[in-house]
């Protein structure tokens, strides 16, 4: 039995699809972190079979739109005195800046480095996104 110890204060991050956890570790720049971090890979999950977990002994300022275009399923546990003092479910964002990048050479976005890069969601079951300028597709699925 894998036994991690209990975070004081900080961020769980749980119900990562498996395989994707060191995305999100990646991302977060945990391997630099000077504090506390427990990450699981391909932890046993009733509801997903497998899942990827991460544990923060610290508390972070997470673009949860972010994360929740990376995996929309995530759940945070905000951790505090070793309780969880609230969740987050994440979902895909509504509308995305400067994440995604226009593949479109002739978007405004694309030429002039001033302008955002603005994508909002239009399929929510294939994760697709459409540029605001030019409506060029963002395609779904990995990010």
């Amino acid at each position: 039995m894998l036994n991690i110890a209990k975070i004081k204060n900080g961020i769980v991050i749980d119900h990562i699809r498996a395989g994707q956890g060191v995305r999100v570790f990646n991302w977060l720049g945990l391997d630099k972190a000077p504090y506390t971090v427990a990450f699981v890979l391909n932890a046993a999950s009733a509801r997903m079979g497998r899942k990827d977990i991460i544990k923060i002994d610290n508390t972070l300022d997470i673009n949860f739109d972010l994360l929740g275009l990376i995996d929309p399923n995530i759940t945070v546990n905000l951790i505090q005195d070793e309780q969880v003092a609230g969740k987050i479910k994440l979902r895909l964002p509504e509308r995305v800046e400067q994440v995604l990048r226009c593949k479109n050479p002739r978007c405004i976005s694309s030429t002039e480095t001033y302008i955002p890069q603005v994508f909002h969601l239009v399929d929510r079951e294939r994760r697709a996104y459409r540029c605001e300028y030019c409506d060029e597709l963002w395609p779904g699925g990995t990010f």
